[in-house]
């Protein structure tokens, strides 16, 4: 079964609005994981807009799952990282301004940067993946990183799935088959909901995980957390 591990920023951002400690980020990990959820996934940008680094630590003791880390590798952040000892960390080459990821890595490019920073992680037994665009061309640069696997970045199947899920689909079966032939592990996350999850799951080969967010915390609000994310892993259970 592919893993579900529950992004909680947008708790974070709640929050945030707020002041406080209402609701809080880390009662929500513990129930989520309590409700079923495989990995607790947090993504903490510079300007603490939403997980502080306060966040990062506090939740380190509560996650008794996997605890999965996303940034862009600043040195703060590999620092940070490197300290907490997640069992996953997702590097994510957004801007710091970004109001949410929107690219994958440009691997060919960032190689040396990319080897250097992988090197540190796994040094210190931590797994690696990498934001990917669906391009199977860019899976064996990708490979020569080091990284373990690869977190599919599914704007685009998203955005296309209720024109033609085929079609939308496409490139992400492929980039997934090349990954599979360089021994790369499969992630997957940004705007899968619980409309075109299933679909995506059981096309993909070897998907190992799923990183869920904003969907899964918008539908909590009509449907309760709990219920929610029992809905995602019915989604993702095959039979």
């Amino acid at each position: 079964m592919t893993k579900l591990s529950v992004n909680i920023n947008k708790i974070a951002t709640l929050r945030n609005a707020r002041g406080g400690e209402t609701p809080s980020v880390t009662e929500a990990a513990i129930k989520i994981q309590e409700f079923g959820a495989h990995g607790i996934t947090i993504h903490p940008r510079p300007d603490e807009r939403h997980i502080t680094r306060k966040d990062v630590y506090d939740l380190k003791p509560l996650v008794t799952t996997e605890y999965n880390i996303e940034g862009n590798p600043h040195r703060e952040f590999i620092d940070m990282v490197l300290n907490v000892k997640p069992e996953q960390v997702t590097l994510v080459p957004d801007a710091d301004d970004a109001i949410t990821s929107n690219a994958g890595w440009d691997c060919e490019k960032n190689m040396d940067f990319l080897k250097s920073v992988i090197s540190e992680f796994k040094n210190a037994g931590i797994r690696t993946s990498i934001f990917l665009d669906p391009n199977p061309e860019m899976v064996k640069f990708a490979a020569e990183t080091g990284a373990d696997r690869i977190e599919l970045y599914t704007e685009a199947y998203a955005k296309n799935y209720t024109v033609n899920k085929e079609e939308a689909i496409k490139p992400y079966y492929e980039t997934a088959v090349k990954a599979a032939e360089f021994g790369l592990g499969i992630n997957a996350g940004h705007d899968l909901s619980l409309e075109n999850l299933k679909y995506f799951a059981d096309n993909i080969p070897n998907l190992l995980e799923v990183s869920i967010g904003h969907a899964l915390v918008s539908e909590a609000l009509y449907m309760g957390m709990e219920n929610t994310v029992q809905s995602y892993l019915k989604r993702l259970a095959k039979w």
